[in-house]
Parts: C-alpha cells; sequence; structure tokens
C-alpha cells in the first residue's frame, strides 16, 4: 500500500533523512521508533506531502505522489493526523467533525461518517456542541482521529497520538487505533511510547538519524534487547527491572 524508497528531505544544511525506506501493506499497523529528532515527524510530512523531498521516491496504492500537493495526496486516502492534534479551538466538535468532510461533495455522506465517529466515540457526540478547545487532551486527540475518519483514510498518518495524556487515556487511544484498523484502516503510527505501540502494532521500524536502522515483527522487536535498553525503558520480558 505504502513504499518509501530512499526518501531524503533537507531542512536548509540540515539533512533530516538519510534514504530512509519502510513500507506499510494493506491492513497493517506499522510503527515508526525512535528518539526526538531522528526524522519520525518529518517522515510523517514527506508523506503527506507537507514537506518537500530531495530524493527518494513515495508510492502510494501503486501511484507516485512525491511531490503532489497535500489535499491530493489526501484525496487519495492518505489521511495525516499531525502531532499536537491541531483541532479548531472556537469551532464545536460538530463543526470540527464537518471540516473533514471538506473533500466530500455529497453532505449526506459526510453525515453518514460522522455520524459512524460518534458510534466509535460517544464521548465525542455527548460533546457535539462543546468547543474543541474546552475538551480534555484525551477527548481533543479523539476529535483529531475522528476528523480524519470523516475524511475516509485508506491509511492513516499518525504522529504521537499519545503525546502528553495520562497512561488510562492513553490505553484507549491505543484501543480506538486498534479498532479502527480491525475496520479495515491501514496505519502508520510515530509513538515516542514504544510500549504502548508495540503492543498494537504489526511490524516496527526503529530510525536513528533520518535512516531505518532497525525493522521487524512487532512481537520481535519487543524482546530485541537493542529496543528494550533504548525504547522499552529496560524492561524485561515479564515486564519488571
Amino acid at each position: 500500500m505504502l513504499d518509501i524508497d530512499g526518501l531524503d528531505v533537507h531542512y536548509g544544511g540540515v539533512h533530516a533523512l538519510r534514504g530512509l525506506s519502510l513500507t506499510v501493506s494493506e491492513g497493517e499497523i506499522v510503527a515508526l521508533l525512535g528518539n526526538n529528532g531522528a526524522g519520525k515527524t518529518t517522515t510523517l510530512a514527506a508523506v503527506s506531502g507537507l514537506v518537500r523531498p530531495s530524493g527518494g521516491r513515495v508510492v502510494f496504492d501503486g501511484r507516485e505522489v512525491t511531490r503532489e500537493k497535500p489535499h491530493r495526496i489526501t484525496a487519495r486516502g492518505l489521511v495525516h493526523v499531525p502531532e499536537g492534534r491541531r483541532i479548531f479551538s472556537t469551532l464545536t466538535v460538530h463543526e470540527n467533525l464537518q471540516v473533514g468532510g471538506y473533500l466530500l461533495r455529497e453532505q449526506a455522506e459526510t453525515r453518514r461518517r460522522i455520524d459512524r465517529v460518534y458510534e466509535l466515540l460517544p464521548r465525542l457526540a455527548e460533546r457535539r456542541g462543546q468547543q474543541g478547545g474546552t475538551l480534555s487532551g484525551g477527548e481533543q486527540q479523539m476529535l483529531a482521529i475522528g476528523r480524519a475518519l470523516v475524511t475516509g483514510p485508506r491509511l492513516l498518518l499518525l504522529d504521537e497520538p499519545s503525546m502528553g495524556l495520562a497512561p488510562l487515556v492513553v490505553a484507549s487511544i491505543m484501543e480506538l487505533i486498534a479498532g479502527i484498523n480491525a475496520e479495515g484502516t491501514s496505519v502508520l503510527l510515530v509513538e515516542q511510547n514504544a510500549t504502548a505501540a508495540l503492543r498494537i502494532a504489526h511490524r516496527g521500524y526503529v530510525v536513528e538519524n533520518g535512516a531505518c536502522v532497525l525493522d521487524g515483527p512487532a512481537a520481535e522487536l519487543r524482546e530485541d534487547p537493542r529496543v528494550v535498553e533504548a525504547y522499552l525503558g529496560g524492561l524485561r520480558r515479564d515486564g519488571g527491572r
């Protein structure tokens, strides 16, 4: 479904991505792990057209999208939920969800998709008339994901959905992502919380200095000593220390 081949990105004199390659197959959750500054967010931005690569290719569903405009990439079903949620704080929950349907021609289809989001996330339904900026952090993250679902993603790019959230809320967000995937949406998940990400992912990649240095099934990465030491807090296999 998604093939990234030899991707390079420069920010001025900074070489942010260095020949990065990865794939996401249909139906997968793929976790992208790494420390701050490793290139994870840049990867998502390059895939969704927010950043112009200086080399390499991005192919989605058999078509190269490396230099397509973001709205065209989104219309193809590749939808990006950026770090920091970025909801419209002065709009209501319902109005935020309506924004997710801006590419749809039929208002009836937008309403149908919003109703489905309310079924999936009843807490948003309860707050449909509430301004986005008054929601809790977890509710804002749910709203950001819900807005993306209204757009109709085939592949969802999620950037740090658990950032700043309490552990119980993180568990709810990860359960939501797993549920979305079970209904047929593939996911490329950037996440600092490697433990949570690898619990729901099928496969994962570790990024260092703009390149993928390790990849494999999530179950194997959870047991890999390099991943355990660097990203899982030195946890033993039994979950202790």
